[in-house]
């Protein structure tokens, strides 16, 4: 191939363009660099973003939007300048700046082949439907409280109704204020006996059969309490299959329901759980019962008398019948533990199951009882003489000392984002009544928010404004809270450091951690100058857990580890890391992981294939309880908040309260 001579006056000519070019793009980039950003900075007005939703950025219209509302056709979100508080109040009951317009996104397939898999965006599309149509309602000023919802009703220890009042009350028990930790639900009723059944929905009928015989009930704890319209979430879903189960065999099968969402169902077949795979509060989930293929012959009975009779000391096990019969009568109680709902029948334990995440024990308020049984009459007792956590009036303390100090003008160095739920008033009361009080925190050299999606009860929603209002230190996020969308919140909490708060670090953590501001800060700082950062108490080569409370299927994480990183309740990246995040959301290139701090391992790995980043470990970001000379603690109550902020300030050394 020939090559070509060397031309100096036309090389000498590119040179001169490609200057050209350059210094246009130069000029280009300095005149969108200094265009000042349409808020209330540039109109002199006092700057308080905390009241906002999000601010008047690409995330707010594009980011959280599109992740919310592009698998169907939903609402877009538009920010309005900032305003003071005074303009706002004088706005007809509008408690924020945030409008929605109604906008047709058709869904045009760009979502990664995973975010599919895990239906994540399906569950944000319809968490973003419901929050919109609240918030308006809301907003509108047209809430009005159910008497069943009035804060004035009365909390009883315990009651009781016989079966006719059960019956007239179509089968549902209200319980005012929910449940508490041992609090426990008598039942006493007859199974009817088998009836046959046709529907091929209810049973499997078989070729040349005309009907199965089928006897089988149900009892529900659900949350009454529900958005308008939509059915109420099933908070414990158990069913006795006497007769009619496709294994021709009874069983007790466990579940719970979220907006029609089947959780992954336990099923008792007879078989004892293994007490090596999980227990509940130490008690297996299925205990064992005789069946029909059990070889249980009269001559085997025998003998096992037998040597119970010769040899009485040793240990003795005795399998039980299926604990429900035709035409006898039972009496159940459920009762709530520590780590899961235990059901006893007749009084021996036959199954648990473990509280499914996302649910609390007071929003279990009712009980609904279905099927082939004929209910004689229920107890319920050591129940909640006030609600747990709705209770604002005797949490919220309105004292001017407790408000958030105004937003700096310019950057500061550490910006704490708080995970928090809309009932949760008790423990945002003790942060800043605590760690918030940090001469860092009240001079705004750091700031924290507290970060709150909508809630399910109305007047949740209306007390939760008037605490927005009042201490100026919460960012609503517009959707119905759902705790697999928790990962939406911690891409707000990169939003707001990044665009409303300019911080250098920025920090994500629980209502429930206690935080040493200025340990952490110090922290962050002794890592090298401009390098990205992730700092908290990291796990290395996790797997993740195929079964129990915490159960992911292979459809939501087909790998067998999870990325390093960093345990949830406490954690730190530096800006750049969140301003990758906020881009690859921004694109729709995020891939979304119902684990947040999961989540941010991945998104942080994603990073470093393009920079390096210091991962920084230290138990002191505790993830179980206190340690002594912490830099975080997790699982505080408020009391334990408030014991450690005073042993903070008084002994000036960071102690743990073990109290509850």
């Amino acid at each position: 191939m020939k090559r070509r001579k060397f031309d100096p006056v036309l090389s000498h000519t590119r040179l001169r363009l490609l200057q050209i070019l350059m210094a246009t793009l130069l000029v280009y980039f300095l005149i969108t660099s200094f265009e000042a950003p349409k808020t209330g900075w540039d109109s002199g007005e006092e700057y308080d973003a905390s009241f906002e939703l999000f601010s008047d950025s690409s995330l707010s219209r594009e980011g959280l939007t599109e992740a919310l509302s592009r698998p169907t056709d939903g609402p877009r979100l538009r920010g309005s300048p900032f305003q003071t508080p005074e303009r706002r109040m004088r706005e007809s009951k509008r408690v924020s700046g945030l409008v929605f317009e109604e906008e047709k996104t058709q869904f045009d397939g760009n979502v990664s082949e995973a975010d599919e898999v895990f239906g994540l965006h399906k569950a944000a599309a319809e968490a973003w439907r419901v929050g919109k149509k609240l918030w308006a309602e809301i907003e509108s000023g047209k809430i009005e409280l159910d008497k069943s919802e009035n804060r004035s009703d009365p909390c009883p220890h315990s009651f009781s109704v016989t079966g006719s009042e059960f019956h007239a009350r179509n089968r549902v028990m209200v319980i005012p204020c929910g449940l508490t930790l041992w609090s426990h639900i008598t039942v006493v009723g007859t199974p009817r006996w088998a009836r046959p059944e046709y529907d091929p929905k209810i049973a499997v009928v078989k070729e040349g059969e005309e009907a199965v015989m089928v006897s089988q009930f149900m009892m529900e704890l659900q949350g009454l309490k529900n958005v308008e319209g939509e059915d109420p979430p099933r908070i414990l879903h158990f069913n006795p299959r006497l007769k009619g189960d496709w294994s021709n065999k009874p069983v007790i099968e466990h579940n719970t329901c979220y907006r029609m969402q089947w959780g992954s169902a336990l099923r008792c077949e007879g078989w004892q759980s293994r007490a090596d795979e999980e227990t509940v509060d130490g008690l297996v989930k299925c205990e064992k019962w005789i069946r029909d293929d059990d070889d249980r012959s009269e001559e085997s009975k025998a003998i096992w008398w037998l040597n119970r009779l010769i040899a009485g000391t040793r240990k003795v096990t005795i399998d039980w019948p299926y604990p429900f019969v035709e035409g006898r009568m039972f009496v159940l109680t459920l009762s709530a533990g520590l780590e899961g709902y235990h059901i006893n029948v007749d009084g021996r334990h036959v199954t648990s199951f473990p509280y499914r995440t996302g649910f609390v024990l007071e929003d279990a308020t009712g009980l609904f009882v279905n099927g082939d049984v004929d209910v004689h009459s229920v107890y319920a007792a050591s129940l909640p003489t006030s609600h747990p956590s709705f209770a604002p009036q005797l949490h919220l303390e309105m004292v001017t000392k407790w408000k958030a100090p105004p937003l700096p003008y310019g950057h500061v160095e550490l910006f704490i984002g708080i995970l928090s739920a809309g009932n949760h008033f008790a423990e945002r009361m003790a942060v800043r009544k605590s760690w918030m009080q940090h001469k860092l925190v009240k001079s705004s050299r750091v700031v924290a928010r507290f970060f709150v999606a909508l809630h399910g009860r109305k007047e949740v929603n209306l007390e939760l404004m008037k605490e927005v209002e009042y201490f100026g230190d919460i960012v609503i996020v517009p959707y119905m809270d759902n705790y697999d969308l928790v990962v939406l919140k911690t891409i707000a909490i990169c939003e707001y450091g990044v665009r409303t708060v300019p911080a250098k670090y920025i920090m994500k953590c629980d209502d429930d951690t206690f935080v040493r501001v200025d340990a952490v800060l110090k922290e962050a700082r002794k890592a090298r100058k401009h390098r990205s950062l992730y700092i908290g108490n990291l796990n290395y080569h996790h797997k993740p857990l195929r079964h129990g409370k915490w159960a992911v299927t292979y459809e939501e994480w087909p790998e067998e580890d999870y990325p390093t990183y960093a345990n949830g309740p406490g954690y730190i990246v530096s800006s750049d890391v969140a301003k990758f995040i906020l881009s690859e959301f921004e694109k729709n290139k995020l891939r979304l992981f119902k684990m947040e701090d999961v989540s941010m391992g991945m998104w942080v790995e994603q990073f470093n294939d393009s920079r390096p980043v210091e991962y920084v470990h230290s138990l002191k970001f505790c993830q179980h309880g206190c340690i002594e000379n912490y830099y975080t603690a997790h699982y505080q109550s408020p009391r334990q908040m408030i014991c450690m902020w005073g042993k903070l300030q008084h002994n000036g050394k960071p102690q743990c309260c073990n109290m509850r």
